[in-house]
């Protein structure tokens, strides 16, 4: 006797699927390429991530060469 049958004789419910997981399918962009719209947003959020830690290592260059090194005596900016 299965376990399906066995669980109907004894009146309890079918067997809940713990083991197997659950997939959160999210629709595609264009259905010919296999790029989901969850994915997109990932790659939105890594972009705009990235651009903002770009942006502060120029910031922390920019400090370096135009205030740390002239004051620390490593260079003479040609502008002065």
């Amino acid at each position: 006797m299965g376990e399906a049958r066995r669980r109907l004789d004894k009146g309890l419910l079918p067997r809940s699927d713990k083991n197997k997981k659950q997939k959160k399918l999210s629709p595609r962009i264009f259905s010919w390429l296999p790029i989901t719209e969850d994915q997109e947003k990932l790659f939105i959020q890594l972009s705009i991530r990235g651009a903002w830690i770009g942006i502060g290592f120029l910031v922390l260059l920019w400090i370096i060469v135009r205030l740390i090194g002239p004051a620390a005596g490593w260079w003479v900016p040609a502008d002065l």
